[in-house]
């Protein structure tokens, strides 16, 4: 019997020692924790900094090259004549929402959130000069307007994967 109290007593013992030592480790992570406490580059912002949508929305200032009153035909050339209105500015560009079934439109809608995005973005894949080039020669028939909106569209998307970082305040954990 005596041995059955005395190996309860050391399990006990071990027991509270190990839970002690759990609760200091925790306290002093979290002293640590709170005494380090720097910017960082933790979290990325899944969508909206370099889509269509994004610029619609005036959240930033667009690039003094191109401001939203701009038309089309002035910023793309006389080549878009054919295909949209000679009115048309680029901020209607982007809010367009006809671009589901109309290659065209999308078309307009990428290549004028993509030359938004080449002024304004310092690591964006294309030039303002590669874009309105690209957007003219994709005019010249559905499928190439099609794949040439896929690929701005997909450089717009990765541009607001890559290139914008939202700050927090203990992000780092040095």
């Amino acid at each position: 019997m005596e041995s059955s109290t005395v190996l309860s007593r050391l399990i006990l013992v071990l027991f509270i020692l190990g839970f002690a030592v759990t609760v200091a480790e925790a306290i002093r992570g979290h002293q640590e924790k709170e005494m380090v406490r720097r910017p960082g580059f933790m979290y990325s912002r899944i969508r909206g900094r370099c889509t269509p949508q994004f610029w619609s929305s005036r959240r930033e200032a667009w690039p003094r090259m191109v401001p939203q009153t701009s038309s089309v035909s002035k910023v793309f050339g006389s080549r878009v004549y054919e295909r949209y209105r000679t009115d048309l500015t680029l901020l209607e560009a982007t809010e367009r929402n006809d671009d589901k079934n109309n290659a065209f439109s999308s078309l307009l809608k990428q290549s004028s959130a993509a030359l938004l995005n080449s002024y304004s973005r310092k690591d964006y894949p294309y030039t303002a000069w590669e874009v309105k080039t690209a957007l003219i020669q994709a005019l010249v028939s559905e499928e190439a307007a099609s794949l040439q909106a896929q690929s701005f569209s997909h450089a717009n998307e990765a541009c607001t994967k890559l290139n914008n970082w939202v700050f927090t305040n203990d992000a780092l954990p040095w």
